[in-house]
């Protein structure tokens, strides 16, 4: 199904731009495409926030070992861009500190619990990474550009409003059903699993977004090769680290999970609004990498079920 959300994002913003009479609409399809992405995001909360009471909310060890990678690498990169006198050199630089920063995807509890992986850890994560963003991001942007001319509070006040409410309103409401109506909430809990399929229009929605910010970039194949590059290393470091984290399988597929996936409609307007605004070409990459390598997780895992039930 990814693979075909992948290409029905890409198909629709190119059917788009094949009808020139639908141009005069472009704004208000992005913030149509944007509002229901985090509708989407919302939905994807609300039905793990279900699933997860409020007393499985905690930390492990492997929450601050991947927050720490997250964290070190983000600080070690933003000081290499401050001795980077290159353009190209420091814009790839801001790429790498984006990917290795951003929060997690919405969607790895989704994935997390279909490949076998602990639900209530990756919710945990979900929510440790966006508040480690929200605060330090802030402290970053003015030293990168110093042109920025808001202070720290209003940068928080900002990627905050972007952040928590699709994230703290579906926990609300879920916790709200859980201790008032309980069949409701048992009712939930079985159609959860559907979510998955929610995803799909997510991830849809987010590949027109990640197409338009590829497209709309203008700048040669040899620059997007570069961004493409740092994109496909980040990714692959974040999954591969979340592995080597545990030796307990369900424990490293989870923090595989919540460290390689990436909320990255989150990326492309951080880098847009932020930092240099070709860095939210990196965000449309990531988005393509992390989703092939989930689809490939999911055949794996479901060739596997296959294979043990015929034996």
């Amino acid at each position: 199904m990814l693979p075909v959300a992948i290409v029905t994002g890409i198909s629709i913003y190119f059917i788009f731009q094949a009808v020139p009479a639908w141009h005069g609409a472009e704004k208000t399809l992005e913030a149509m495409v944007q509002s229901g992405q985090r509708l989407v995001i919302a939905i994807l909360l609300f039905f793990q926030f279900v699933k997860v009471s409020p007393h499985q909310i905690h930390f492990t060890r492997w929450h601050f070992g991947a927050l720490a990678l997250q964290v070190l690498s983000f600080l070690l990169l933003s000081a290499v861009v401050l001795y980077s006198t290159k353009p190209a050199t420091r814009m790839l630089l801001e790429c790498g500190m984006l990917c290795m920063i951003c929060p997690t995807a919405s969607a790895a509890g989704v994935i997390t619990d279909r490949l076998g992986g602990n639900l209530s850890t990756t919710v945990s994560y979900v929510v440790l990474t966006n508040l480690c963003a929200t605060f330090l991001i802030p402290l970053v942007i003015p030293v990168i550009n110093p042109s920025a001319t808001m202070g720290f509070w209003k940068y928080v006040g900002h990627i905050a409003m972007r952040v928590f409410p699709v994230l703290i309103f579906p926990g609300l409401v879920a916790w709200t059903l859980r201790y008032t109506t309980h069949r409701l909430q048992r009712k939930l809990m079985r159609w959860a699993p559907n979510s998955f399929y929610v995803w799909g229009v997510g991830l849809c929605l987010a590949m027109i977004l990640a197409t338009k910010a590829l497209i709309e970039s203008g700048f040669g194949t040899g620059i997007l090769a570069c961004i493409m590059l740092v994109s496909l290393l980040c990714c692959a470091l974040q999954f591969a680290a979340g592995r080597k984290m545990s030796r307990d399988r369900v424990e490293s597929l989870t923090a595989s999970q919540s460290l390689g996936q990436k909320n990255t409609s989150f990326l492309i307007w951080l880098g847009y609004n932020y930092f240099t605004p070709v860095t939210s070409v990196a965000g449309g990459f990531y988005a393509i990498w992390q989703n092939l390598y989930n689809s490939w997780e999911i055949y794996r895992k479901e060739n596997w079920n296959t294979s043990k039930m015929e034996g």
